[in-house]
Formats: structure tokens, sequence, C-alpha cells
């Protein structure tokens, strides 16, 4: 193992914490995506269209 010296606690606390804020970032980018795709099949199915894919379809 690695000597870290008298610093070892906040050291490991830090990559800890750094996981986590990571972890959280990285499922609420997944959440919002879900939410967000979500939100654009009901809009799609209620017949509302993208710009973009009118634009293409011309």
């Amino acid at each position: 193992m690695i000597d870290l010296g008298p610093h070892a606690a906040f050291i490991w606390a830090s990559y800890a914490i750094y996981a986590v804020v990571l972890g959280g970032v990285i499922g609420w980018l997944v959440w919002d995506g879900a939410r967000i795709k979500a939100r654009l099949a009901d809009l799609e199915a209620r017949g509302v269209s993208r710009r973009s894919r009118a634009a293409k379809e011309t």
C-alpha cells in the first residue's frame, strides 16, 4: 500500500467525494436525458413536430 503520510485521510476523503459527485452528475444526466426523450415522445404523439425534421422533408 502507498504511504500517504499524515494527509491520507484527507486524500481518501477527497477521492470519495469526487466519486460521489461524479456519480451524481452522471446519474442526473441519464435521468434528465430520459425525461427529455419522454417529453419529446409525448409532443410527437400529440402531433407537434420538430422544425429540423420538417426542413429535412422539404
